[in-house]
């Protein structure tokens, strides 16, 4: 029996009900009939559930559910309602994308719905079980959808080397796991912490460390675990890499939290070394080796490599010298910076979109030449994502490195800060570059743009939140924060 409100699950159990109603209205409905129901359940179940998750995250208290398996918190709601939002917002992107190639079916949502819910129990986790399937519910559906496209062998290239490398990291983790519990004795992380106090220094319990922050970092996309990012961020249907390049990436850095900070907080300062090398290996490797892509979507995954550099830069200086006393502010702040670059990949990967046309995928950088002269509105939005991404003021990418290097800063890890700024002016490079094609070079293609009302007003809104939530960056902070300190 439960103790906690079944109500503070309704919003998880939206998205559930909606994909076993989906996965039966083929039985009932025409194929043309299930595609679009399919389709508005699972945008309209993301979007109740996001708002639901965004009043939920003003309550304090922490509920646990299934035999204290799954926690709901501050931190887990607005996570939650991050991949939510970021769900829904691909959905609407990718319509017109999905129905050009023959992709728009009811599968494609189904297995959307399925990914979605796997982050939303990622999130959750308060127990090894439920946060390695949430894991590979989530992984098993991205595989799937990014296979999706049989005939292209890129497609087919790309899905096989996820798979392949997925399961790879899968096994690392499992194995951890497994030296985790038999150093323990403990699959709940709140027991785990405890045990590990005691025990610090167990051979077995620092083995197991170590295979499980090789999984976060491959979930994270991080160096050396980033040889899938390019390319399955290439290879896939864009609709699939905005679907794996957003809400994922953010559950990802809450399923990492979950581990280190809840279940391995006393290992601090082993898992924190292990940290500071990844983190300088993905700044250096991701903006340097960024500058010589011409495909947009290869420069935009080592772009998440180096920003997922940044997030492990404020995950690693919450504790200093053995004391936990900045780690809201720095988790709070490495937060931030994920919901921040959620919202600037999904407007970068939307403009992308827009510009295809069937049978054409505009994501060379030739594409985006003279963007301006043919739609103004895609022009000032891309750049608006563009700046963010490289941290030019005032757009919300700025004030989240900032938030970053001062947490790192504070943690006496000048040295790190300093490599950060450099390899980010490396990394400004190609992101003015698609500002530079866009505003002074000459458009060759004179198609005009197809864009629906409802995207390109969906997109102008992108565009204004990264520019607001730079300008007044307040509001989002302080709920990071809060959400942090509720859950520490």
């Amino acid at each position: 029996m439960q103790s906690a409100p079944m109500y503070v699950l309704f919003p998880d159990a939206v998205v559930v009900f909606s994909i076993v109603i989906a996965s039966r209205l083929g039985d009932i409905c025409s194929e043309a009939t299930t595609r679009q129901l399919t389709y508005f359940m699972a945008l309209v179940s993301s979007t109740v559930a996001g708002v639901w998750f965004v009043i939920q995250s003003f309550d304090p208290q922490q509920y646990h559910f299934f035999s204290r398996m799954i926690l709901v918190d501050s931190f887990a709601s607005l996570m939650k309602a991050a991949v939510s939002f970021a769900f829904a917002v691909s959905l609407v992107y990718s319509r017109r994308y999905l129905e050009d190639r023959g992709m728009f079916q009811d599968y494609v949502f189904l297995l959307g719905m399925f990914s979605l819910l796997g982050q939303l129990i990622m999130i959750s986790g308060n127990h090894f079980l439920t946060l390695y399937l949430g894991l590979e519910l989530m992984s098993l559906s991205l595989y799937a959808l990014i296979a999706l496209r049989k005939q292209s062998p890129q497609s087919s290239e790309a899905a096989m080397k996820y798979y392949v490398l997925g399961a790879l990291a899968s096994g690392f983790l499992l194995y951890g796991l497994s030296m985790l519990y038999g150093a323990t004795g403990s699959l709940y992380l709140d027991a785990v912490r405890d045990a590990v106090a005691h025990h610090a220094d167990d051979a077995v319990l620092l083995f197991g460390l170590v295979l499980v922050v090789t999984a976060i970092a491959f979930k994270m996309g991080v160096v050396p675990f980033h040889m899938w990012v390019p390319d399955v961020y290439h290879g896939a249907p864009t609709a699939m890499t905005l679907l794996t390049a957003g809400g994922p990436k953010v559950a990802a850095f809450a399923w990492g939290l979950r581990f280190l900070v809840i279940g391995l907080l006393p290992l601090a300062i082993h898992w924190q070394s292990m940290l500071v090398t990844l983190a300088a290996l993905s700044l250096i490797v991701g903006n340097i080796t960024g500058i010589v892509q011409r495909n947009v979507k290869r420069m935009l995954a080592y772009s998440a490599i180096s920003n997922m550099g940044f997030v492990m830069l404020g995950m690693l200086a919450g504790v200093v010298d053995g004391r936990a006393s900045s780690a809201a502010g720095a988790y709070g702040s490495a937060m931030f910076y994920s919901v921040a670059y959620l919202i600037a990949t999904l407007g970068a990967f939307g403009i992308v979109m827009q510009l295809a046309r069937r049978d054409f995928e505009a994501d060379t950088l030739d594409d985006l030449k003279g963007l301006n002269q043919r739609d103004a509105v895609f022009a000032f939005v891309m750049m608006t994502m563009m700046f963010s991404l490289a941290g030019v003021p005032p757009m919300v990418g700025f004030y989240a490195k900032l938030a970053v290097l001062e947490a790192t800063i504070n943690a006496g890890l000048t040295w790190l800060a300093v490599l950060a700024v450099i390899t980010s002016l490396f990394g400004a490079f190609y992101y003015l570059r698609i500002v530079k094609l866009m505003y002074f070079d000459v458009s060759h293609n004179a198609v005009p743009i197809p864009a629906g009302a409802g995207n390109r007003t969906l997109l102008a809104l992108n565009g204004v939140a990264v520019l607001l939530l730079g300008i007044v960056p307040g509001p989002l902070m302080t709920a990071c924060l809060r959400a942090i300190q509720h859950t520490l």
